[in-house]
């Protein structure tokens, strides 16, 4: 039996985002995985995509410049991703907790299928 779309955005975090954050949104009931738990500590951008793919999980960075030009790639040769987030601006850990509002906001208002080879940008989802 073929696995059941998922309803809810699954995310993994890359090394440029808090690895605070994944613990936190397992707490609120969601699937969330850093980039430290996965063990690919200073794996290349294109790995990380790679295994955020594979695994049906969309990417919070902050690396806009190669992620938007590794989700052109994926668009070019047909391969599919999860989504690619990104976050204009690094959170400081003084910041969490707007970075894991900001977070949740966008867990809260798109469904994974949403997220289905599109990049959005974190920050849109500001109040």
């Amino acid at each position: 039996m073929a696995d059941a779309p998922r309803l809810f955005i699954s995310l993994y975090t890359d090394e440029d985002i808090t690895s605070e954050l994944a613990p936190a949104l397992r707490e609120r009931g969601f699937e969330a995985q850093s980039v430290a738990e996965a063990g690919l500590l200073h794996a290349d951008d294109a790995e990380q995509l790679a295994y955020a793919a594979e695994r049906g999980m969309a990417i919070l960075t902050c690396n806009a410049e190669h992620f938007i030009a590794l989700a052109q790639q994926y668009a070019e040769s047909g391969r599919l991703h999860s989504g690619i987030i990104i976050s204009a601006e690094q959170f400081s850990r003084r910041r969490f907790g707007e970075l894991l509002r900001l977070v949740l906001r966008l867990l809260n208002a798109l469904l994974a299928d949403e997220m289905q080879n599109c990049v959005v940008y974190l920050q849109q989802f500001k109040e």
